[in-house]
């Protein structure tokens, strides 16, 4: 039996591997620099998202520094207020008259019962966080479906085709992306082999989160259905653009995108570029070449009644050759400092690499950009497809 002393031992460390444990839980194994780091990055963007509806340019107008300082307060918080549904602006003002009031309540023929108003101040704020935190929760829910669903609009896998490596990934800014990859055997036989063609499609959406996803939805939707149609490439990136345009409120949705068919057979690649970021083709000798052949973005309005002709440019795929396919959340991604990324690093980070799968270009690169980002939020989202010619 076990003694006093050990006895109290055993109590101790039973209560610090809970206490432990919970703290596991609350910090999903951050480190303490890391819950900061994250914590500064959410602070920022969040004080960005309310003082975008501030007044800056008549705050700077003041003469006074007090009065700058006391407006520019005051401006945040009205933004922060205006963001909540009228019930809740009411409650919150309430609890801050209350929590600044020092008064306290009594009652009973002896004045047993007595209250301080800054208790139902703090008790209000307590409501308030729980109604938000639930609508939160709600709505996160509701995106992981959504989220679900989008994800079975993209391959979970590359297809295989003989001598053709293919790798690709994509982070949401947020539980739900704009961007859109894709690559697939046309069920249809090109036109000079008995084989199928692959093709291969990265897009991004104007706009983040919810509205963009859903015109991916039918952006991936209206690709697969001209794929499945006897259409040439150039055909298909016509009736792309003639539908995004129907949908593109007026080219307030409009969409960049990169589209290419490979012959298995030849390895020639045809290609349409629709406002989208140049890829990399880096050859096997290391020599850069960039695919901007092309055109401007599906769904911008029209000013003739002429459709947009898009260019085509072919390039011919030697053994050893890498086509890297990126949005525009890779060069655009920014540290800490507001620093981006940018097309020099991308390309420095491909371009003397050993002769590796695409599956490994594609860590490193992902890599690269999560290690120059650092614990800064992310402002968009991020697809990478990695395409390679087997030696």
């Amino acid at each position: 039996m076990a003694t006093g002393p050990n006895l109290l031992e055993k109590r101790v460390r039973k209560r610090f591997r809970r206490v432990g444990a919970f703290w596991g839980r609350v910090t999903e194994g951050l480190e303490l620099q890391q819950l900061w780091g994250q914590f500064m990055s959410e602070a920022k963007a969040s004080y960005g998202l309310y003082s975008k509806d501030v007044d800056w340019e008549a705050i700077g107008h003041e003469r006074s520094r007090f009065k700058r300082v006391m407006r520019s307060i005051w401006g945040v918080f009205l933004a922060m207020l205006m963001k909540l549904s009228p019930p809740r602006r009411v409650l919150l003002l309430i609890a801050i008259v209350l929590l600044l009031l020092d008064i306290h309540l009594h009652w009973g023929a002896q004045s047993e019962f007595s209250v301080n108003v800054s208790g139902l101040g703090v008790g209000i704020l307590f409501i308030l966080l729980a109604v938000e935190l639930a609508d939160r929760v709600t709505m996160k829910r509701d995106l992981e479906i959504a989220r679900e669903i989008q994800q079975w609009l993209v391959p979970e896998h590359a297809p295989t085709v003989p001598g053709v490596d293919i790798a690709f990934a994509t982070r949401p800014q947020n539980t739900v992306a704009g961007d859109y990859y894709d690559a697939f055997l046309r069920p249809l036989p090109s036109p000079d082999s008995a084989t199928h063609a692959l093709l291969i499609a990265v897009a991004d959406v104007a706009g983040k989160s919810v509205p963009a996803a859903l015109l991916m939805a039918t952006f991936q939707a209206s690709l697969r259905a001209l794929t499945a149609t006897p259409a040439t490439l150039d055909e298909i990136v016509t009736g792309l653009d003639r539908y995004c345009r129907a949908h593109s409120l007026e080219g307030r949705r409009f969409t960049t995108a990169f589209l290419a068919e490979v012959n298995p057979a030849t390895h020639e690649m045809h290609y349409v570029n629709a406002g989208h970021n140049d890829p990399i083709l880096r050859r096997a000798s290391g020599k850069i070449e960039r695919l901007g052949s092309g055109g401007p973005p599906f769904g911008l309005p029209l000013f003739t009644e002429n459709e947009v002709a898009y260019a085509s440019g072919r390039v011919q795929l030697q053994p050893g050759d890498l086509v890297l396919i990126f949005t525009d959340g890779v060069i655009e991604a920014v540290d800490d400092g507001d620093t981006e990324y940018g097309e020099a690093r991308l390309i420095s980070c491909i371009q003397n690499a050993a002769p590796e799968s695409s599956g490994e270009t594609l860590k490193r690169v992902m890599a690269d950009v999560n290690t120059f980002v650092g614990y800064a939020r992310q402002h968009d989202d991020i697809t990478c497809l990695v395409l390679r010619i087997n030696a």
